[in-house]
């Protein structure tokens, strides 16, 4: 008597036989399915997890890499802002003593303009004085003779 799946393979077309060559060739099949696995499957994850492994490894030593740039360029961004209120601060001391200094010598210039007109004036106060005693007597004598004319 026939089972129903050997009445339904010898309707198929009689593909297969369920004799010894059913079980022959699933081990034939297993066997297969482990050689591939050994020589081709994991040999091939091996690589893919390696490889995701490298990529990874490289994934987080370029966020290490970016992480540190982004502080120094933060410290650098820092470093030079200090630079920058220093220059400024140097600028301005440097601004302020020029005008310092310039009105120093503005000052200076100015009192030895002012002894210079003083000296001037004195010179010219002594020098008027002088003439007025060298003229006195002329005047005198002149007077004496427009008074002697005047009078006779």
């Amino acid at each position: 008597m026939m089972s129903v799946g050997t009445v339904w393979l010898a309707e198929a077309g009689g593909l297969f036989d369920l004799d010894a060559t059913l079980p022959l060739m699933a081990v034939q099949f297993l066997v297969l399915v482990a050689v591939l696995n050994a020589v081709f499957y994991k040999p091939l994850l091996r690589v893919v997890d390696e490889r995701e492994e490298y990529i990874r490894s490289n994934q987080a030593q370029a966020k290490e890499l970016q992480a540190k740039a982004a502080e120094l360029i933060r410290q650098y961004d820092q470093e030079l802002a200090v630079a920058r209120r220093e220059a400024q601060k140097t600028l301005s001391a440097a601004q302020e003593q020029a005008k310092q200094e310039s009105q120093a010598q503005i000052r200076v210039a100015q009192q030895a303009a002012q002894a210079q007109i003083a000296q001037a004036q004195a010179d010219l106060a002594a020098q008027q004085a002088q003439a007025l005693a060298q003229l006195e007597p002329q005047v005198q004598s002149l007077g004496e003779a427009i008074l002697a004319k005047l009078l006779v």
